[in-house]
């Protein structure tokens, strides 16, 4: 068991990508259950700096939650997407595969090609085939790296609709009067 621990580390740790269940099984002996291994590495790497989560549909080390806002002031964080393309992503991801028409009906505006281009070389978003419709336009979907950037395993994990609208405040009952208020002294 050290010795599947020690390859499924090593193969974990020098992967860029999270590495898969599939990944593991190849590269580890036959009789080794996957499942357990990473149970027991990610159990020796809960109390440490780096975790090992699974993400993405694998396995990869994450900065431990504690520790993330301490590296914030060394390490320099990748620039933020602007808000159309997140708003561009969001809709991608609920409503894959999408063409850029039915992106640009969602989001009730016109949407650059630049965007689009952001999110390919962000590895985000990917196409996914043709609609069989007139000037087949391209389908648009995320990609794994989607997953891993966004800390989910798949895309079931992704909140539902009705969790990102926003309820509206109880409307507050109004005081009972037990006793009518005081008259002003004259």
């Amino acid at each position: 068991m050290i010795e599947a621990e020690r390859i499924a580390e090593a193969v974990i740790f020098a992967s860029a990508q999270p590495v898969t269940a599939r990944v593991l099984s190849q590269l580890l002996p036959d009789d080794v259950d996957v499942t357990a291994v990473m149970t027991a590495l990610a159990e020796i790497y809960a109390p440490r700096g780096v975790n090992l989560v699974e993400v993405g549909g694998g396995w990869q080390f994450r900065t431990a939650p504690d520790v993330a806002p301490l590296l914030r002031k060394v390490v320099e964080l990748p620039r933020r997407l602007p808000r159309v393309a997140m708003e561009t992503l969001s809709i991608i991801a609920y409503h894959q595969p999408c063409t850029r028409t039915d992106i640009e009906e969602i989001r009730g505006a016109a949407l650059s090609q630049n965007t689009l281009d952001l999110l390919l070389e962000n590895g985000l978003v990917t196409p996914k085939g043709r609609r069989e419709t007139p000037g087949r336009p391209t389908l648009w979907g995320t990609t794994p790296a989607f997953l891993a950037q966004f800390g989910l395993n798949d895309l079931r994990d992704l909140p539902r609709r009705e969790e990102l609208l926003i309820d509206p405040l109880p409307a507050t009952p109004a005081p009972e009067l037990t006793d009518p208020p005081p008259e002003p002294a004259p």
